[in-house]
C-alpha cells in the first residue's frame, strides 16, 4: 500500500499524522508512506527526522486583517493556490498513492481535494472538537471522516461517514511508572504542579504562574512545580523571579522546554497549560487534572471548545486568558488543593474522555477503506 499523508502547520496536525503513519507501517511493513507539507513549516523537519519521503509544496492563510504586510501575504497565498493545482497533480504523479490522508493545516486542502477528483481513496482526521474551515470542507468529498471528538461529527457535516477515534498519542505514554517519576523528584505526598504554554512560551501564562510560584514559596506551600517558559519566555521568566522574589530551588524547576512530558505526566497531579487537542489527549490517556487556558490566538476559537469539553465533563477548569490574572490562577489552585481528593477525582473524569486505542482504531478504518 502506498500512503500520501498531507499535514502542516503546527505540531498538533503533524504529530497525529506522524503517530498515523508509524501505526501503518506497523501494520503493514511493507507500505510505503509519503508525507506533503512546506518546506519552511515545522512539518519538513518533523517528517524527514522520522525519515519518511517528504514533498514539498507552498500554501499560505489567506489573511483577514488588512495592512500593507498582510495584503502582501495574501498576494502570495493568492500565487500560491494558484500553481497548486499542478502541483499537487505532479505529486500525485509521483507517488501514485492508493491512500491520501489530510491531517490539518492548509497543505491539506488542495491535496486532498486533488485525490478524491482522481478517485483515490481519501480519508482526513480533525483533531479539534471545533473543526477547521479545511476539513469542513473537505469532509464533503472525501470517503472517510475521523474525529477526535463527539462533538465534532455534526459540525464536519458528514455524520453519515464520520467515525470517533480520538486523537493518538505516544505509546511511551502508557508505560511510565508514576512512583518512580514521583519519587524522581523527590515528591512525597507533596502535590505535583506542571505548567506549560507551548515551545515558544505563551508571554500571559509565564506571567500567572510566576505570581502562583512567588505565592507557593512566600505561604510554604506543599507543592513541588514545574515550569517550561517556552524560547520566548526564558528572559522573561527570570525578571518576574526577580521582581516578585522566588528562585528555583528543591520545589520549583524551572525549564525552556520539557523534553520528558510522558515522565513528568506521570507524576503530576494537576496541570496548568493551553488546551490544543494534543495536550488534551495526552491529559486524558494519564488521567491527569488540569487548569485549562485557552489560546485567543487561534482558528475559530478551537482551542476554547476543546477545553469545555473536560471541564463539562469535571475533569477541568477553564480560564479564558480575557479573566485571567495571577490572583484568579492563585484561587483556583488553593481552592482545589483545598479539597481532598479533589485532583484525584477530576483525573478519573479526564480518563473517561481517554481513548487509548485511537491508533487502533484509525489503522483498522484505514484499512478497511483500502480493501
Amino acid at each position: 500500500m502506498r500512503v500520501l499523508i498531507a499535514a502542516g502547520g503546527t505540531a498538533g496536525h503533524i504529530n497525529p499524522a506522524l503517530a498515523i503513519a508509524g501505526a501503518l507501517k506497523a501494520a503493514d511493513p511493507a507500505a510505503e508512506i509519503h508525507f506533503a507539507g512546506r518546506r519552511e513549516g515545522m512539518e519538513y523537519g518533523l517528517v524527514t527526522r522520522a525519515g519518511y519521503p517528504f514533498h514539498h509544496i507552498e500554501i499560505n492563510g489567506f489573511q483577514r486583517r488588512l495592512t500593507p504586510e498582510n495584503i502582501r501575504r495574501n498576494l502570495l497565498a493568492a500565487w500560491h493556490l494558484a500553481v497548486s493545482g499542478p502541483r499537487c497533480a505532479a505529486i500525485l504523479r509521483e507517488v501514485k498513492p492508493d491512500l491520501v490522508i489530510g491531517c490539518g493545516g492548509y497543505v491539506s486542502g488542495p491535496i486532498v481535494r486533488a485525490a478524491a477528483k482522481r478517485g483515490i481513496h481519501t480519508a482526513i482526521h480533525e483533531q479539534n472538537a471545533f473543526p477547521g474551515v479545511t476539513n469542513k470542507l473537505l469532509a464533503k468529498e472525501v470517503d472517510l471522516v475521523m474525529a477526535a471528538s463527539a462533538a465534532a461529527v455534526e459540525k464536519l457535516g458528514a455524520p453519515q461517514k464520520t467515525i470517533v477515534v480520538g486523537n493518538p498519542v505516544r505509546p511511551e505514554l502508557f508505560t511510565q511508572d508514576r512512583a518512580a517519576a514521583r519519587a524522581k523528584l523527590n515528591a512525597g505526598t507533596d502535590t505535583v504542579i506542571l505548567s506549560f504554554g507551548g515551545s515558544l512560551g505563551a508571554r500571559r501564562i509565564n506571567e500567572v504562574v510566576a505570581d502562583l510560584c512567588a505565592w507557593e514559596q512566600a505561604t510554604g506551600q506543599p507543592v513541588v512545580h514545574l515550569h517550561a517558559t517556552g524560547s520566548r519566555g526564558v528572559e522573561l521568566f527570570r525578571d518576574l523571579g526577580r521582581q516578585k522574589g522566588f528562585a528555583p530551588g528543591s520545589r520549583l524547576a524551572v525549564r525552556e522546554y520539557i523534553d520528558n512530558m510522558p515522565e513528568l505526566l506521570a507524576a503530576a497531579d494537576l496541570v496548568i497549560s493551553r488546551s490544543g487537542a494534543l495536550t488534551l489527549a495526552e491529559l486524558e490517556a494519564m488521567g491527569r487534572a488540569s487548569i485549562l487556558i485557552p489560546s485567543p490566538n487561534v482558528a475559530e476559537n478551537h482551542q476554547y471548545y476543546n477545553a469545555l469539553e473536560l471541564e463539562q465533563a469535571g475533569a477541568a477548569v477553564v480560564i479564558e486568558e480575557k479573566d485571567l490574572t495571577g490572583d484568579k490562577l492563585i484561587a483556583t489552585v488553593q481552592e482545589l488543593m483545598s479539597r481532598p481528593g479533589r485532583l484525584r477525582q477530576m483525573g478519573l473524569q479526564a480518563k473517561t474522555l481517554g481513548q487509548p486505542d485511537s491508533l487502533e482504531k484509525i489503522t483498522a478504518a484505514l484499512q478497511k477503506l483500502c480493501g
